[in-house]
């Protein structure tokens, strides 16, 4: 071999192994930007899963807030209540009462003299949470140091329970008894 083929070769070499790393190097270049794009489209899907479960309780916290403003309004109503309303309800449960008697005393039937004790004893039950001194006891029990008053709405709910108890008690007697 001569030295000028030996020189070729040495350059043929060197430019194949120029040639090699070039494209080892694009490649490996290719590669990051492709794992950096597949990163960031993995990040955003689950940036967007977030944003959409996120969107989904915010949604989840109107419709609550929604409800508890609603429960709000109905208690606020409700202590707007006052003397006249107690002895509206205390004429009602009077002439009730007065009604259950003349069933009575008529025989038209037991049913309509049930369903009118059932609506007199509501009557009072209500006209007693009216009661001044009945509030005023409540609020006594429910005062804190700072002179607020403080409703509980476990008490609310029972209230409103008791209530709806008497009256799915009154139809089932409706259903079971007839109009005896």
């Amino acid at each position: 071999m001569t030295a000028i083929q030996l020189c070729a070769l040495i350059v043929l070499i060197i430019l194949f192994g120029l040639t090699y790393w070039i494209g080892y190097r694009v490649g490996l270049i290719d590669g990051r930007i492709e794992g950096i794009d597949e990163g960031k489209a993995i990040q955003q899907s689950d940036n967007s899963e977030t944003i959409r479960s996120l969107q989904l309780s915010l949604d989840q916290a109107q419709v609550h807030h929604k409800q508890l403003y609603l429960h709000y309004k109905r208690a606020l109503a409700g202590s707007k209540f006052g003397e006249g309303e107690r002895l509206t309800l205390l004429a009602i449960a009077e002439q009730l009462r007065i009604a259950a008697e003349t069933f009575s005393a008529f025989r038209t039937g037991k049913k309509l003299e049930r369903d009118t004790i059932a609506l007199r004893d509501q009557a009072l039950a209500m006209a007693a949470l009216l009661d001044p001194a009945t509030q005023l006891e409540l609020s006594k029990d429910r005062e804190s140091g700072d002179g607020s008053i403080h409703t509980s709405f476990e008490e609310a709910k029972k209230a409103s329970l008791f209530f709806q108890q008497r009256h799915l008690k009154n139809q089932h007697q409706k259903m079971v008894g007839g109009e005896a």
